[in-house]
């Protein structure tokens, strides 16, 4: 059978941003340390072009400062931006996912199921703070798909950027894995049963919840 799937060609810019951001985003690019773009360029083999242009691409993202005489550095962690991050995402998809329970169907319900079920396999595997981050968003992704809001989920898709680094704190150095569980399977059995209410309460501590563990942590680490 002739695989028809389009061949995707990454610019070398595309590839450095992928690369360091994943480096920020797993802690092996801690918070703080400068990035300098000689040796990046040396370490990546490319030029230090698109170093510059990925550099400026993650400034944009929230996960890369410039500062005077010191150039670019990896963000630190920010009790206040976890505070207001997970406020914002509380406050809009609460909004997004009421909006969705109303539109949604079996075949919406089933699809967040089968990305739940995934997600709950990535749980057990070693590791996979990356994956289980993906398929996370991916599952609440899923939920706020039926609101028909694509400039609010792009907003979301924004917000899930900044989070991510301080989402895979939390499952790395907390364990946050059986509470989030746990209450992914009420947030999808109340969007089955059609309980605005219920998912949006707890759609609302779940988020709420994991930035209060964040932020102790984050405290601890300063």
């Amino acid at each position: 059978m002739t695989n028809n799937a389009p061949i995707v060609h990454k610019t070398r810019t595309q590839v450095v941003l992928e690369v360091i951001r994943e480096r920020i985003l797993s802690g092996d690019i801690k918070a703080g340390s400068p990035l300098r773009q000689s040796a990046l360029a040396s370490e990546l083999n490319v030029s230090r072009i698109p170093i510059r242009e990925a550099l400026l691409q993650l400034e944009a993202e929230g996960l890369v400062t410039f500062e005077p005489h010191k150039g670019a550095t990896a963000a630190k962690l920010s009790t206040e931006q976890v505070q207001e991050l997970f406020e914002l995402r509380a406050l809009i998809e609460t909004d997004l996912l009421a909006k969705s329970i109303a539109n949604m169907t079996e075949a919406n319900i089933e699809t967040a199921q089968q990305i739940l079920t995934q997600l709950e396999d990535a749980f057990n595997q070693p590791n996979s703070s990356a994956t289980w981050s993906d398929l996370n968003t991916a599952f609440h992704t899923s939920l706020y798909q039926a609101a028909n809001k694509p400039s609010t989920m792009e907003i979301v898709q924004n917000l899930n950027t900044n989070c991510d680094r301080y989402i895979r704190l939390h499952l790395l150095h907390i364990g946050g894995i059986p509470k989030a569980e746990k209450q992914h399977q009420q947030l999808l059995a109340c969007c089955r049963l059609g309980d605005v209410k219920g998912a949006c309460d707890i759609l609302k501590e779940h988020i709420l919840g994991s930035a209060a563990d964040i932020i102790k942590l984050v405290e601890q680490q300063s």
